[in-house]
């Protein structure tokens, strides 16, 4: 018997499945299509899975871009995009899937 904590996690299991249909999305991103499709967690804990699935090859970086804007906190802000990786092992949650594609469809405000 294997001791010490299990590797798997529901959390990063779903955000695996947020990735899948999106292909690529930024920390924040994933953190809110969590929450409206979830039960509630905090942001941290989406981005310690974010952090822990590139660690186990469940999720790659995909890209780190700085952008510029006008932020509550400064004009740029450091993006890091992220995919699925070569240990991904997506369920294909019909219900992700229609809020990918709600999100997709929806006109920005």
């Amino acid at each position: 018997m294997k001791r010490g904590r299990p590797i798997f996690s529901e959390i990063r299991q779903n955000i695996v499945d947020i990735l899948f249909y999106l292909e690529k999305g930024y920390g924040y991103q994933i953190s809110k299509i969590y929450q409206k499709l979830f039960p509630s967690c905090t942001r941290e804990v989406i981005y310690y899975h974010l952090k822990k699935g590139v660690d186990l090859g469940e999720i790659s970086i995909k890209e780190v871009k700085k952008e510029h804007g006008d932020f509550s906190w400064g004009s740029d802000v450091t993006k890091t995009y992220y995919a699925l990786g070569p240990n991904a092992k997506p369920k294909g949650s019909d219900r992700v899937k229609v809020e990918i594609e709600r999100l997709a469809n929806a006109k920005p405000a």
